[in-house]
């Protein structure tokens, strides 16, 4: 059952009784996403973060889509990376792999994942580097605003704390504004090495989808879309705006439970 919502602070609200229907809805989305993009320009750009919204994508490695996603004209790059090595339980290409990719025909050389073996701050400047070098070829779209690169889609998980990507609550990676590509030695959650995309990056996209699920995130997601006042904290998921582009937040009643005004219809 999807709960048909309005559109609140200019943000689009999906949200499903269970994960489930969640997954099969953002499917569908993404699969949408894909089919446009590729007809307007012959690739479909996406950036996604890991752990939980990994998982809650594995509807795309089934029937229809693993057959009618054109997989070929996908390129696909993290929005943000534990630095550990490939085969460690803690990275997200290797999640994304066991999850997805080793179940769909996708190339290899369009899944972009960062080099393990050097430190924080050289991943972040190698992937940056990627990321240009894809811009100039135009398999990345340009925000004419701001000359960042322009995903077609950005898929985000979000934290109990409010963090989405490696961008946490109070950290001065949130102030970047001229890097695409940043890093951080020091996160809250385990393993502290990461790289992450930047927030004018994130606001860039064409499209942005936050994915939530669980009570434990109500609280986060009602500071981080309801209109709170000058009172509220400034979490990171808050700031996820984009500039030209559109917000949808996919959520589950329980992830949704203390949102305002929010009327839960069959």
């Amino acid at each position: 059952m999807a709960v048909s919502c309005d559109k609140k602070n200019g943000i689009e609200l999906r949200i499903h009784e269970n994960p489930d229907g969640l997954s099969t809805d953002l499917a569908e989305y993404i699969a949408a996403l894909s089919e446009a993009s590729v007809k307007e320009r012959g690739a479909f750009a996406i950036a996604l973060s890991g752990r939980s919204l990994i998982s809650l994508m594995r509807k795309l490695s089934e029937a229809p889509f693993n057959k009618t996603v054109e997989w070929a004209r996908w390129h696909i790059f993290l929005a943000d990376e534990r630095v550990v090595a490939k085969s460690h339980v803690d990275s997200n290409y290797k999640l994304l792999k066991d999850t997805l990719l080793a179940k769909v025909p996708n190339v290899p050389s369009h899944v972009h994942s960062i080099n393990d073996m050097v430190t924080a701050e050289q991943a972040a400047e190698e992937y940056e580097f990627v990321i240009r070098q894809h811009v100039k070829t135009r398999v990345i779209d340009v925000c004419e605003i701001n000359d960042c690169p322009k995903f077609d889609l950005i898929l985000l998980g979000m934290g109990q704390d409010g963090h989405i990507a490696s961008l946490f609550p109070n950290h001065s990676a949130l102030d970047e504004k001229e890097l695409w590509v940043t890093f951080i030695t020091d996160s809250p959650k385990p393993p502290p090495e990461r790289i992450t995309f930047s927030l004018p990056v994130i606001n860039s996209a064409s499209k942005v989808a936050v994915v939530v699920t669980g009570g434990s995130k109500a609280e986060a997601a009602h500071l981080a879309i309801d209109d709170i006042g000058p009172e509220c904290p400034v979490l990171p998921a808050r700031m996820v705006r984009p500039t030209e582009g559109k917000l949808v937040w996919f959520l589950d009643q329980e992830a949704a439970s203390k949102l305002d005004d929010v009327k839960f219809k069959e």
